[in-house]
């Protein structure tokens, strides 16, 4: 706290919430187009949701060449098959498969092409193959799990405080989870089982901040009786902010190592 307030004098008085029309602007503004974007363009389903092959292959050989891999799999008529290469090495590629038509042996003989093709310059860390009916309740698990959590924070909030701070906490953190999936969308970055578990972190962690806010704002209303809500909801985040800043900075410095490393 000592290091914080160099750079935040003790007593700061922001007046963050004369900028609350300009911030509910901002948030309807992403929470529609991370809705339309859901709705038009959809998520890009990884394997774990759309069913299919799954192949992490590592090349044995130095740097795997893309161009040449999508070249010879293409040939193959397996239907849509895309390549992703991840790691420092450039060695380490992500090969996804569409789900062939018929039953599990269909998918091995899939497989069996795609290794056949490859040769022996490449080994397989993983192989995973996903039917579609694994790939339907596995949506509808992902989707409950987010829900239930989303309700069970409400109630939560709810029995700690007021009802109204539950239906605040609630709208927060629905406006961070739609938004998630909203750049998922936008992007088109594969949308999978561990994204569910990101976005359930995501929520997590929005209502902690939500919850310490909540806490101070609570105790002010107690100590300042006749405090106006403007000036009282300004004081309590001002005076939270100090921690805010220290806890977004670690989760950020966090976040970036698992980015880069």
């Amino acid at each position: 706290m000592q290091l914080i307030d160099r750079f935040l004098p003790h007593g700061t008085n922001f007046d963050f919430i004369r900028y609350r029309l300009v911030a509910f602007g901002i948030t309807a503004v992403l929470v529609l187009g991370s809705l339309t974007l859901i709705v038009v363009k959809g998520f890009n389903f990884g394997i774990d949701f759309a069913g299919g092959i799954l192949i992490e292959a590592q090349s044995t050989e130095g740097p795997a060449d893309l161009h040449a891999m999508r070249t010879s799999l293409s040939a193959l008529e397996l239907g849509e098959v895309s390549l992703q290469q991840f790691g420092t090495t450039g060695r380490d590629v992500m090969i996804r498969v569409q789900r062939q038509a018929g039953d599990e042996k269909a998918q091995m003989a899939a497989l069996a092409k795609v290794k056949d093709t490859l040769g022996s310059g490449y080994s397989y860390r993983r192989v995973e193959i996903v039917g579609p009916k694994v790939g339907d309740e596995l949506v509808r698990d992902g989707i409950l799990a987010v829900v239930f959590a989303l309700g069970a924070i409400a109630l939560y909030i709810w029995f700690r405080f007021e009802w109204q701070f539950g239906v605040g906490a609630l709208v927060s953190t629905f406006h961070d989870v739609i938004t998630t999936f909203g750049v998922f969308a936008l992007t088109g970055l594969e949308f999978n089982l561990t994204t569910v578990a990101a976005i359930l972190t995501i929520a997590g962690y929005s209502v902690n901040d939500t919850v310490v806010e909540y806490d101070r704002v609570r105790e002010n209303l107690r100590k300042y009786k006749t405090m106006s809500i403007y000036d009282l909801i300004n004081l309590s985040v001002n005076e939270t902010l100090a921690r805010t800043i220290l806890t977004v900075t670690t989760v950020f410095v966090t976040v970036l190592a698992l980015l880069f490393f």
